[in-house]
């Protein structure tokens, strides 16, 4: 329920009031929702302000196991990050962690756990994490997941939406937005064409049929 999917229990328990109307509600305005959850974060993940969650890293081979060391620790074992930059609080520990054989690796501290407790899947917990990196002015990922493509641009997603439409499948526009008329409009495409899976996923990838099919 609410912004961040509740369980009502829960939000019996750590549900705040934090815009001070008078009612606590994960409904309407986000800020109940967004405070609540910080709250449940520190309650019952046990975050640790000013230390941020991990790191994308570049790993030897042999780095010894999954064991929970400081950043100190594995720098010594030739664990750097990705970006180059040192790891600010050497002394704090983490975990390492590979979500793909041959894709990015990373260090896992405490608060990467944190917020994992409020959704228990790891790929969850990264996305929620990286996408909230992002939103504040961090990077990509410098290292790339297997199979995976760029984000298209605005120009590109435009063109398959104006391709789409003029091959039949309406995408209510080409505002550059991937809304639910544009992913019905490529899941339609993908089908005709055989395309496995007909995700909907309006990218590079799409783009490169729809020209060759111009």
């Amino acid at each position: 329920m609410g912004h961040t999917q509740w369980m009502p229990e829960v939000w019996l328990h750590i549900g705040m009031d934090y815009d001070h109307d008078g009612k606590i509600s994960p409904f309407g305005r986000p800020d109940d929702a967004l405070g609540s959850t910080a709250r449940y974060f520190v309650q019952r993940g046990k975050y640790r302000p000013g230390e941020h969650w991990g790191y994308e890293v570049r790993v030897p081979a042999a780095t010894g196991g999954n064991a929970s060391r400081s950043y100190a620790d594995w720098q010594k074992r030739g664990v750097v990050r990705a970006d180059g930059e040192p790891f600010p609080l050497p002394n704090a520990t983490a975990r390492p962690w590979v979500p793909v054989p041959g894709g990015p690796a990373f260090l896992l501290g405490p608060n990467f756990y944190a917020v994992r407790s409020y959704n228990p899947s790891m790929n969850y917990t990264l996305a929620l994490l990286h996408l909230g990196d992002r939103c504040v002015g961090g990077e990509p990922f410098a290292q790339k997941f297997p199979g995976s493509e760029r984000a298209p641009t605005l120009a590109e997603v435009q063109e398959i939406q104006r391709r789409l439409t003029a091959a039949g499948f309406d995408t209510g526009g080409a505002d550059g937005r991937i809304g639910n008329d544009t992913m019905l409009a490529v899941r339609n495409f993908q089908r005709k064409a055989g395309i496995e899976p007909a995700d909907g996923y309006a990218g590079v990838t799409l783009l490169a049929r729809l020209r060759q099919g111009s």
